[in-house]
């Protein structure tokens, strides 16, 4: 399957990380938003991206596991504009050594205007967010909007220029 290019789709290009004691809880996730999910391109760290398509059958864009690099390339895909939210179910207790970085991610995602969420309650508020167009804004990033733009979100207009 070929990766869409920048400004190539309207679908949204969510990432998925878990560390390993989160990897069942994310494949519950994905499965119970499954119909939400399956309009949009989903990216993930090896297991966690194998773990989600074999719960759902929706077709994941897998990279290195993360401990091995895969965290790295969302990283980076994140400071090339390649993603637009990160969902990472992460274990801040138990987290391992050579498990995700943490704070990198979470830092360039603040850099970079990405929707984050690093629990279950939190996804759950992005994706319910993003089914009722309230991420209509990450378009205009995207360039998919004329920059002069009222929006309507479903809660309110928003005006751009």
């Amino acid at each position: 399957m070929r990766w869409p290019l920048w400004g190539e789709s309207s679908a949204m290009r969510i990432a998925l990380i878990a560390h390993d004691s989160r990897k069942e809880l994310m494949a519950q996730f994905c499965t119970a938003y499954v119909r939400i999910l399956s309009e949009n391109d989903l990216i993930a760290t090896g297991v966690t991206g194998k773990i989600v398509h074999d719960a759902t059958g929706l077709p994941v864009r897998t990279l290195y596991p993360g401990g091995r690099g895969g965290a790295e390339q969302i990283a980076a895909m994140i400071g090339c504009g390649e993603v637009d939210m990160l969902l990472f179910f992460r274990d801040p207790v138990g987290a391992k050594p050579g498990e995700p970085n943490d704070m990198m991610l979470l830092r360039l995602c603040d850099m970079h205007t990405i929707p984050v969420a690093t629990n279950i309650a939190t996804a759950e508020v992005l994706i319910h967010g993003l089914e009722r167009g309230d991420l209509a804004w990450i378009e205009l990033q995207r360039g998919k909007i004329p920059s002069s733009t009222t929006l309507n979100t479903g809660k309110g207009l928003f005006f751009f220029e």
